[in-house]
């Protein structure tokens, strides 16, 4: 029975808290054990119960510890595991220095850290974590191996974590189909607009994922008159400059925010079609959900090297002007997808 430890920040609305959500519904819990470390005890995902998995709930370190180099923060932590043994310990956050500490500090024979992002890009684009890196980027000399969620990221990371030839594996975004097949089922009180080309996306209101782009995108359908209604599922720190862009652009008819959704599915499955235009990604799990419930997928050109085998769009507007209404929006279980997720991921954690 292999004994394996998660730290992990929060299972609070997000990517990356969806993303390890379906890998504990995945993993197989007869051939190994799974302690879970959280640094905060809300949770908005429903999380699988068994007896080989156990959570933990721990208080997070200070914020100072934030502005800290990462061998400071190692020397001021303990190990948080009590000392027990795991053949793998795994930073699934990669970001906050309480889930590299307790991957580098527990007794462990291998140490993983998941990468979610296009790092190179990000370091770019956000100051902030231009500031978080400096101090933090001492620990990936302290992990033996990487998992990347699309072999798109995995260049840009290898340069800027300098890992030398340490191995990374790509290892994307598990899908829970069965989840979401079962959910967008459910009863829901929302309708569209039938008449309209009703299109959706869905995540972090924020730079990376570039809604801002696409409400210039939007405003073109609007002049070409196209019969069109765009939904946003999702919140986050840039809404109010949304919602500012949207009355500027006189969308305000034609775009609503339907913020979080404690279940997604059913508004997804009523849509005619998925549009993402983030600047950059690590994956884009939504895409694959979205492309599970059989809907069009209107995605940027730059996205195609976070998610191979689905194509992008050079000119987004152009796109949706010539979409129709799908006639027939056939499920797709993901079953070759997911399958070659999971032999990955048991490669990685020696199961």
């Amino acid at each position: 029975m292999k004994q394996i430890a998660i730290f992990q920040s929060d299972l609070r609305v997000g990517g990356i808290q969806k993303a390890l959500v379906n890998i504990l519904n995945e993993i197989d819990y007869s051939r190994c054990a799974v302690d879970v470390y959280l640094f905060d005890r809300e949770c908005f995902f429903d999380l699988p119960r068994h007896e080989n998995l156990t959570i933990r709930f721990l208080p997070p370190m200070p914020p100072f510890v934030r502005l800290l180099r990462f061998n400071l923060a190692l020397a001021l932590a303990k190990d948080v595991t009590g000392g027990k043994e795991y053949d793998v310990a795994v930073d699934f956050n990669s970001y906050r220095q309480e889930c590299s500490v307790g991957a580098v500090k527990a007794n462990a024979k291998k140490r993983v850290m998941w990468i979610h992002n296009d790092v190179e890009i990000k370091l770019a684009n956000e100051p902030k974590y231009r500031v978080l890196w400096h101090f933090f980027k001492g620990k990936f000399r302290r992990f033996d191996a990487f998992a990347a969620v699309s072999p798109g990221i995995i260049d840009g990371f290898r340069r800027k974590a300098g890992v030398g030839d340490k191995p990374i594996v790509s290892i994307p975004n598990h899908i829970d189909t069965g989840e979401i097949f079962r959910k967008a089922a459910l009863p829901v009180d929302f309708a569209v607009d039938e008449s309209r080309l009703n299109l959706c996306s869905m995540g972090r209101i924020c730079h990376q994922k570039g809604y801002d782009l696409l409400m210039p995108e939007l405003a073109k359908l609007r002049d070409a008159g196209k019969p069109f209604h765009f939904y946003l599922i999702g919140d986050g720190p840039d809404r109010p400059a949304l919602e500012k862009q949207i009355a500027s652009l006189g969308l305000a008819d034609h775009v609503t925010l339907l913020g979080n959704q404690a279940n997604p599915f059913p508004y997804l499955s009523r849509m005619d079609g998925f549009v993402l235009t983030s600047r950059y990604e690590g994956q884009g799990m939504v895409i694959w959900e979205a492309k599970a419930l059989g809907l069009p997928l209107y995605i940027s050109k730059n996205l195609e090297a976070y998610n191979p085998g689905i194509r992008g769009c050079d000119d987004i507007a152009a796109a949706l002007l010539a979409a129709e209404k799908p006639k027939a929006k056939p499920y797709d279980d993901l079953s070759a997808y997911n399958a070659a997720i999971s032999d990955s991921l048991r490669a990685l954690l020696e199961l």
